[in-house]
């Protein structure tokens, strides 16, 4: 899997460079802000593309004894890199846009729609073709928000075009150019959002801890259930460790590794959890037990 979707950034990776050449020197000819600032977001595509693509590798890495993980986190750090980097351009983008709204430059509508055509066409290739990765990877997720945004950029692009060469109106380049910066902010965010969680180990979203603590309770001999941590590793690697108290007979007829099977059975089966760590213990153990959050 992880093969295929580096052939197919590869792909994407060529359809993007390719193209933001021929954009930059259109936008520096036309003087269009939109074109430029649609150049810029193609080079943080780039740079998310050729991230991921670095990242894959070194999350194929195997583990070793200083890093137990291997390197499976750097896709989640490929897709917070690409979030800053969209929140950067964003930024310079606003403040250039909003200078040109007071003070409109000239702007050739023509050029301006001729390439933002031709940058639909491109853009709707490459989300074409990694639409076909594993999108559940955030790694891959990033790169795909990257190229989606910039697709609605230069559909808005199109239409600041239009409205140039039918109106005169020029300021609909700074617009359209906002508009751009809007879409970058919203991808950027859902990929913090997503990426911040898994760094921070945070639970996740679609995981309901309660639901998790109630289905390992019905476990026969199951007295309680408690610190009690759900994360993510990296994307599709889920992590769950707990503290599970049993009745004490359990430690006395042998039959605990019985109950180890049945609680991982339980997470495979219903949460679809295959690492997990649980400490089996007495329920005398919680009178001297530190160190511990009790969720």
């Amino acid at each position: 899997m992880a093969g295929a979707d580096a052939r197919y950034l590869t792909v994407a990776l060529a359809l993007i460079v390719g193209f933001m050449v021929v954009e930059v020197a259109v936008a520096i000819a036309s003087r269009s802000l939109a074109l430029l600032s649609d150049a810029g977001h193609m080079l943080t595509d780039a740079a998310a593309i050729a991230g991921s693509l670095v990242a894959i590798r070194l999350a194929a890495r195997p583990s070793s004894i200083r890093w137990t993980y291997g390197f499976k986190r750097a896709e989640i750090l490929s897709a917070a890199v690409n979030a800053v980097t969209l929140l950067v351009i964003s930024a310079v983008v606003a403040v250039e846009a909003i200078r040109r709204l007071v003070t409109p430059p000239a702007v050739e509508g023509g050029p301006v729609l001729a390439v933002a055509l031709l940058g639909i066409v491109v853009n709707l290739v490459a989300v074409w073709v990694l639409a076909k990765a594993n999108r559940t990877s955030l790694n891959v997720e990033g790169s795909f928000q990257h190229i989606l945004t910039d697709l609605y950029g230069f559909i808005a692009t199109v239409i600041a075009g239009i409205v140039i060469l039918l109106t005169g109106f020029t300021r609909a380049d700074a617009i359209a150019s906002l508009v751009v910066v809007v879409l970058m902010l919203h991808a950027a965010w859902v990929l913090l959002k997503d990426s911040g969680r898994i760094l921070l180990e945070g639970t996740p979203e679609h995981i309901d801890l309660a639901d998790i603590r109630s289905h390992l309770l019905e476990a026969a001999h199951v007295l309680d259930v408690h610190d009690l941590h759900v994360w993510t590793v990296t994307s599709d690697l889920l992590a769950i460790s707990a503290h599970v108290t049993l009745s004490d007979e359990c430690f006395h007829d042998g039959h605990t590794p019985q109950i180890l099977d049945g609680l991982q059975r339980c997470l495979a089966g219903h949460f679809d959890v295959e690492h997990s760590t649980f400490q089996l213990e007495p329920a005398i153990h919680a009178t001297h037990e530190t160190g511990t959050g009790h969720q």
